[in-house]
């Protein structure tokens, strides 16, 4: 499934907001478990967009490779998700807010040209977000810091 028509993020509309006009985006692994925790750590674009996507106005693609990080988070025991994993994202993508974005072996070549992310996750979720051409909710330095996508937090 591609993104949905939206508005470019550089300038909002008179009298809309850029989260407003956002209708798409792709998540890191750390907005979805705050998300899913509540979202009291969610930056405030960040909360309003996880909100937009529960109110079907937005759609949330997650990288193949953030539910593989999740699945090694909580078999580590870094973080409860209050039930196994496989049931927690089965959950999550009833709703049709929340889309899968599968790896390929493009994106994988692409992160590894990503040479300022050293972190493997990242440079895979980076790369996700480039091959649908999509800002990333996150809020991680390294990743704002490269400037190699728009961040949203």
């Amino acid at each position: 499934m591609r993104p949905l028509p939206r508005q470019s993020l550089a300038e909002p509309r008179e009298g809309g907001s850029r989260v407003a006009e956002l209708t798409a985006a792709v998540t890191d692994t750390h907005p979805l478990l705050f998300h899913a925790a509540g979202g009291r750590r969610l930056g405030p674009r960040a909360r309003a967009l996880f909100a937009a996507a529960e109110d079907r106005a937005a759609i949330i693609y997650v990288p193949i490779v953030v539910i593989w990080e999740v699945t090694l988070l909580a078999r580590a025991v870094r973080v409860n998700l209050h039930r196994p994993v496989r049931e927690f994202f089965g959950d999550l993508f009833t709703s049709p807010a929340y889309q899968v974005h599968p790896l390929d072996s493009g994106q994988v070549f692409d992160a590894g040209e990503l040479r300022a992310l050293r972190d493997p996750f990242d440079a895979l979720v980076c790369a996700a977000a480039r091959d649908l051409e999509l800002p990333l909710i996150t809020r991680d330095g390294t990743i704002t810091d490269s400037k190699l996508i728009r961040a949203i937090w």
